[in-house]
């Protein structure tokens, strides 16, 4: 079966909307601000175009980058989760957004939900093991409800709490505090759902740790992201 492109129905390039989606993401801009750089290099689109990039091929990218990733990340004999739930106001009323790490800084899962019981953390959980498959241990905080969906799921010997074992995941939420204020917050549970789960994959294909490579292995990494990233949606 030929697989069709998702741009054929697009009087624009896909160079065009691939750059501009990840300028939307990857960065802390407005929609405007995106229109605005665009227009500097000669594409007249308008900000509610942006969106609608966004919107409909976001979703797409993000699924790629996860299923190229995936197999590799199962494969580590080391591989360790932190969890952790940051607190998002949506509309004025605060939700929880769950939030997975592997042991390298890695977001794995975004999930956001109203309440912080066992019910939330068995769901968040579910998702995750279902996606990533199990890993060798799980470092939590000491909230109830993680003790209570470990017991329902069986996996109570591979939970680790203590002090400062899961500061791993503690200041990880920072980039998308910044895509938040950016965006001045969300209006809708659904919104704050969707582009948690999209900034997070993006934000995993281009963070390098630039601090832990020489300037001539960075580039090269950096290149080879971008590279990775002009295929996405491709035939």
């Amino acid at each position: 079966m030929i697989k069709r492109s998702p741009f054929r129905y697009f009087k624009t390039s896909p160079e065009v909307i691939r750059f501009a989606v990840m300028l939307y993401v990857r960065f802390p801009l407005s929609l405007r601000n995106v229109e605005d750089l665009l227009h500097e290099r000669g594409i007249d689109v308008s900000h509610e175009t942006i969106r609608y990039w966004w919107n409909r091929f976001g979703p797409l990218f993000a699924s790629e980058i996860r299923k190229r990733r995936a197999d590799r990340l199962k494969s580590c004999p080391n591989w360790r989760w932190h969890l952790d739930e940051v607190f998002v106001k949506v509309n004025g009323v605060q939700h929880y957004m769950w939030r997975a790490v592997d042991h390298e800084g890695e977001v794995l899962e975004s999930y956001v939900t109203k309440r912080r019981d066992r019910k939330a953390a068995l769901k968040f959980l579910r998702k995750s093991l279902r996606r990533y498959g199990s890993p060798q241990a799980i470092v939590t905080d000491n909230l109830r409800s993680y003790g209570a969906a470990m017991r329902d799921l069986g996996n109570t010997e591979k939970q680790q709490t203590g002090r400062w074992l899961n500061n791993r995941i503690e200041n990880s939420h920072l980039p998308f505090r910044r895509r938040e204020r950016a965006m001045l917050r969300f209006r809708q549970m659904r919104c704050l759902q969707k582009f948690a789960a999209v900034h997070s994959s993006v934000y995993n294909h281009f963070n390098q740790e630039r601090h832990h490579y020489s300037r001539g292995n960075f580039k090269t990494l950096r290149a080879a992201a971008l590279a990775e990233w002009r295929q996405l949606g491709a035939i």
